[in-house]
Parts: structure tokens; sequence; C-alpha cells
């Protein structure tokens, strides 16, 4: 065996030369990497007793993609173009051999190679359009060449992968080999010089891609489809222009357009974008005061109170990982009702064809139901999922005190309460925590895991393992009310029903915030959670506007009118003649002036305050990073990722002018307007959250 570089070796067997990639944790392209199978397989080609090369890969993986940390960073030789020149032209059989994932930069290896063979449970992919890329090197112009351009537009496009059943049935792999994988990948080079096979270059195969050439149709509809299944997004179009490029032109040429569009995504804002939340993502794990050797608390059984959404929802994650659960609820309708809406779920999923109806029943049997509490006795988790009433929350924690064992993590689903206030009702309140889950629970990705004072930190380390565990993007907060999404949505809440009070039109901001990327704008997703959340019918006086919409019977989209209105079974907001009365009506009785309102304004009053309430959050220690703020507004509220979170947003816009904007607010609309301490300490040293550091 020959060493070429510290992650790349070289050995013979007979007349077969292996390059080994040993680069864990998932043989990234790290320059090293690049180096090594440059100087690898020119000496592969250069001796004469070798007749072919296999290339493989130690650890759990073939190469899963480019080394990420490199972005950014000035330019390390060799690049990709070099060891790919040496596989694609060189004189001698190349063999990928294929485990675990080849993604990105290792698909790309496969490509140049003239033969691939894979295990059964391989899979394959060009996931860089999730960090607003595209296929650097050469993946849009090869893969259309084997696959055909519909099945490489749904690969690049959107980072889907596929498995290894699926790539050999496209041609993107030549043989499934059972057993040792680099056993099987020699046996097969020694069949490919027996059997004197060509050396299959994909560059050469253009068959597939002359089908459509002179059909511009064919990307007309696909960047159509995927303007409105990846709406905003800059990169999926990219691809497809890469993919278009690669019918039209020779290889050399597309290969220019694929760098040429490469290099403008990456210099682009969205790119930015989305690799900062791909490390945001990661980052959320690391607590400072709390190691990654704290002891935890294992959990193999979890009791649930409440069967209504948020508690089934939960009981489903839990059961979606094999964690048997026992839900509780006040009478067997209700009980009934939660474990049916359960079940529907999975049936639902398994006629889409993502579970079998095996897993239906293997899920649906680690859910238990009980009418007493009496039987979390033996769990090792209690996840509260009542009513959000204070007294209510309470009373349970002061019961479940009792029966649950010690040791048992008591957890609260509370959106807004006081955790710290909970806990004073056990005796227990280092053991209590919020675990914030959001709706629909068991679609939903993000949980706000919330620390009280006195929270030990053996019960964070347990519940932020306990997020990932079931698959949740778990992210520690402080107390406070709303914690932190609940917290600054409630800035842009206030600040949406003042501009519709003064602009009259609910449709023009929700089409302001919409068209900045979120999902819906905040009267349209009002309309779709219910109007009547926290309104009281017995206490209503028409104080608000939401009352009044309320006391005429328009809850929302449940009532096909809210502040739109509906066709029954459709979900479609209709402007409502009554409701702009209804507006007009209720800022004249205010006195409150109805004038034409800019867009600009619009999305300025909407996000500014959001923003200076998440700095306000970073002061008081409730958040640990902006990047945490960022994480759960991504993917608890729909923040669009490709503008990176509202910390990371105020960064793009710059500080300073939404400092000047905020005082500029404050002079006319008063100290709700004020900027935060740490707003204007940064703004006047003219920094951003990336220089935040506690």
């Amino acid at each position: 065996m020959t060493k070429i570089t510290d992650v790349v070796d070289l050995e013979k067997q007979g007349e077969i030369a292996i390059l080994m990639i040993n680069n864990p944790p998932v043989n990234a392209l790290s320059v090293g990497v690049r180096k090594g199978m440059a100087d690898g397989v020119k000496a592969a080609m250069e001796d004469d007793s070798v007749k072919a090369l296999v290339i493989a890969c130690a650890g759990r993986t073939f190469i899963a993609g480019a080394d990420i940390t490199e972005f950014g960073k000035p330019p390390q030789g060799p690049g990709l173009e070099v060891p790919f020149g040496l596989i694609e032209n060189g004189p001698k059989p190349v063999i990928a051999a294929i485990h675990g994932t080849a993604l990105g930069g290792g698909l790309e290896t496969a490509l140049v190679c003239h033969f691939r063979v894979a295990v059964p449970s391989a899979r394959f992919g060009l996931p860089e359009v999730l960090l607003g890329l595209l296929p650097g090197a050469g993946g849009t112009q090869r893969l259309p060449l084997v696959v055909g351009v519909e099945k490489a537009i749904q690969m690049i496009a959107t980072g889907n992968q596929i498995s290894a059943q699926e790539a050999l049935k496209e041609g993107l792999i030549d043989e499934i080999l059972e057993g040792d994988l680099v056993t099987g990948a020699v046996a097969f080079a020694k069949k490919v010089l027996a059997e004197k096979r060509p050396l299959r270059k994909i560059r050469d195969r253009r068959e597939k891609v002359e089908a459509v050439k002179g059909k511009p149709e064919v990307f007309a509809e696909a960047r159509k489809a995927f303007a409105k299944s990846r709406r905003g997004f800059e990169a999926p179009q990219a691809c497809i222009d890469a993919v278009e490029a690669a019918v039209n032109f020779p290889l050399e040429e597309g290969l220019k357009k694929e760098r040429e569009l490469f290099a403008k995504l990456m210099m682009g804002s969205q790119s930015a974008a989305q690799r900062y939340a791909f490390f945001a993502e990661r980052e959320v794990a690391k607590i400072p005061d709390v190691p990654a050797d704290t002891p935890q608390i294992p959990i193999n059984k979890v009791g649930i109170v409440g069967a209504g959404t948020m508690g089934g929802g939960i009981a489903m994650n839990c059961a979606n990982v094999g964690i048997p659960v026992i839900i509780m609820e006040v009478n067997q309708q209700l009980l009934d009702k939660g474990l049916g809406i359960c079940r529907k779920n999975y049936e639902n999923t398994a006629a889409k064809g993502r579970i079998t109806k095996e897993d239906v029943e293997k899920r649906m049997a680690l859910i238990k139901g009980t009418l007493s509490l009496e039987d979390f006795s033996d769990v090792d988790m209690v996840i509260e999922a009542v009513y959000e009433n204070m007294d209510l929350k309470k009373e349970v924690f002061g019961k479940l005190d009792k029966i649950c064992k010690p040791g048992a993590v008591l957890a609260s689903n509370t959106s807004a309460l006081n955790i710290n206030e909970i806990a004073s009702a056990t005796q227990r309140p280092d053991f209590v925590i919020g675990l914030h889950f959001f709706s629909p629970a068991n679609v939903m990705r993000l949980l706000e895991v919330v620390r009280g004072e006195k929270t030990s930190k053996s019960v964070i380390a347990t519940s932020m393992a306990f997020g990932k565990r079931i698959q949740k993007i778990a992210v520690l907060v402080g107390v406070c009310r709303g914690f932190v999404g609940n917290r600054m949505l409630a800035e842009r809440s206030r600040e949406a029903n003042k501009l519709l009070l003064e602009s009259g039109s609910p449709q023009q901001i929700d089409k302001v915030i919409f068209d900045f990327g979120f999902p819906m704008g905040p009267f349209t997703m009002s309309d779709m959670a219910g109007l009547d959340i926290g309104w009281n019918k017995a206490t209503s006086k028409g104080a608000t506007l939401r009352d009044r919409l309320c006391e005429a019977g328009r809850l929302g989209q449940k009532t096909n009118a809210g502040f739109y209105d509906y066709q029954p079974g459709n979900r479609t907001p209709i402007p409502s003649p009554l409701v702009e009365k209804m507006i007009k009506d209720f800022a004249a009785e205010n006195r409150i002036p109805q004038r034409t309102i800019s867009d600009e304004e619009i999305l300025e009053r909407s996000l500014y305050p959001m923003i200076n309430e998440g700095t306000k959050i970073l002061e008081e220690g409730i958040a640990i990073r902006p990047s945490d703020i960022d994480v759960i507004w991504i993917y608890g509220y729909g923040w669009p990722i490709y503008r990176g979170g509202p910390m990371f947003y105020a960064d793009l816009v710059e500080v300073k002018k939404i400092y000047d904007k905020l005082v500029e607010f404050q002079k006319k609309e008063g100290e709700v307007w004020k900027p935060a301490a740490l707003l204007e300490k940064l703004a006047k040293e003219g920094k951003g959250f990336k220089d935040f550091r506690r």
C-alpha cells in the first residue's frame, strides 16, 4: 500500500489498483482528497502493471460532497477538474465502488468514472440546490446524458436522492453488488478487462439529450413548475438553465455555463443565507454551560397529558421512532377521537406510499390510551399538552409530581406561559422543562426547549437529545412571555393590526409578506388558525376589529368567513367588501385616518419590530445566539430560508439602516419603536449580528 496523502492510499491487488479515500466522517472532497485523487490516479495510469483502477472509500460512505468549510475561502488547488480530467481521459478503465451515499461532488466523481457499481443500500444525489447552489463540477452536464433531461432536472433542482435500484434502472450505475464491495468491485474490474469492454465516457453519450434538443417548451414547463413549488428560490431555476446548456452545447461549453451559473449563485445573498442556515441548524446543539458529555436520562417510555391536536401529534413523533407512548384524556370520547386522528393521519401517509400498512399498525400499537394519570407512574418523561391556562397546568403538574417516579422529566408544551411558575407546583423544579412543539406537531420540525431557573443540566441535555431523536430541530431558550418565536410574532401582529386600520387592506399586507417569502400573510394565517382562539363570546364588547368579526360569526376558514370570504371546501381567500366596510367604520370610530401605504413601509413595519425584539431577546440571554433565533423562525414560522432568518436579514439590510428607521418611527409613533440598546450599540459601531459575542 502506498500512502498518497494523509487521507488517500493506493494499493494493488494483482493488475487492479484500488484508490482508497479515508477522510472521516463523510469523505468530503477536501484539498487533501483532491490532491490524493489526482496523484493516485496519475500513479495508477503510469504504472504498466496496473490495468484498471477502482475508486472506493473507507468508513460509512462514499464521497458525500464537497468540503463546505472551504466555501467563501480562497481556493486551494488542485480543483476537481484535475483528478476528473485524469480519470475521464485516462487510458485505463476506472470503476467507482459506491456505498452509503454518493452526493454532490461524490456523484460527480462517479460520473467521470467509466463504470459504477454500488451496494444495494447506496443512495445518489446532487443536493447543492439545498445550499442555494448548483453542482459545480460537471453534475449538471453529465447527469442528463445518463438519466435524461426530465430525471436530471428532478434530481438537480430538488436535491432529492435516488436509491441504488432506481440508479440501476436509470443507467446511472452498471451493477448492484452483494457482499464485500471492494472485493466485488475488483471482480467487476477483472470482468471489464476480460470482456475488453470499451471505456464508456459519459461525455460522449448524447442520445438522451438529443431527444429534447430544439424543444424549449420542456424547460419552460419545468421553470413554471419550480417557480410554484420552490417559490422565491433562485437556485432551482439556475439548475434548469444549466441542464438546458447540457442539451444545447458541447460538454466544454456546457461546463463553462455551469461554472458561470455556480459563481453567480455563490456570490448571491440566497446561497449565503442557505449556507448560513445549514451551519446555524447544527450550531443550536452547542450549549455553552451544558457540556456534550452531560449525563442523560434514558427515555424509554413517554406519557402525554391530552389527546388533542398537539398531544396526538407529539405521540406520533414518539411512535415514529419506536418510543412507546401512553396518552391520557379526561373521558373515553375524547381519547377515542384523539387516537382515531392518529390512525387517520398514519393511514393517509400510507395511502401516499410513504409508509406501509404494517408500519401503521406497528406505530399505533406503540400508542396506548388511558383515562388515569396514575398510569404514568413508570414513564421516563411526561409531556403535558392541555389547554393554555396556568391554573390548569399547575394542577396537572402537582398531580404528576406525586405520581411519576423519581428522575422522570416533567415537560410542558406551553407556547407562552412561565415555566418557573409551572415548576413551582412540584417538589422537583430541577426536573421541569418546557417542550414547545409547533402545530401540527407531527409535521413541524421546530422544538423550543425552555429551560427554567432550576432546570438541571441533565434534564436540558436529555430534552435536547430527545428532540433530535424524534427528528426535531431542538433550540434551547429561556423563560419569558412567548419565549422567542411567539414573543417576536406578537410584535409583527401588533403592527399588522395597526397597518390594517391605516390602509384598510388585509390583502395588500398579506401580499407583501407572501411576496417576501412567507407561506402566507398574517390575516390569511389568522383565518386558518381561527379568529376565535382566545376570544370569549360572553365577555366580548367589540373593543377590537377581531372582536367584531367574531361577534359577526366570522371565525375564519372554518366558517367560510373571517378577514376574507371563502367558498365551501376552498381555502383560497376572497376579498370581502363587508370586512372592508367594517375596517373603515372601526378606523373612523377610533379616529384613525386611512391612507395609501407603500409596500416598502408595510415590510419595514412588519419586520423591523421583530428584529428589534430579537435583539432584546439576545440582550436578556433568552436566546444563546442570533443564529438560534433565525433557526426558530425558519423552522417554526416559515421565514424563507433563502433570507436566512430575521437576524441574518438584519445584517443583509444593515443594522444601521434598521436602527435609523426605528428612530424615525419612534419620533412618529412613540416609545414602542425605541431601538434596543444592543441594536443601537451595533449600529453606532458599524457592526452587525454576525459580530455579536456574548
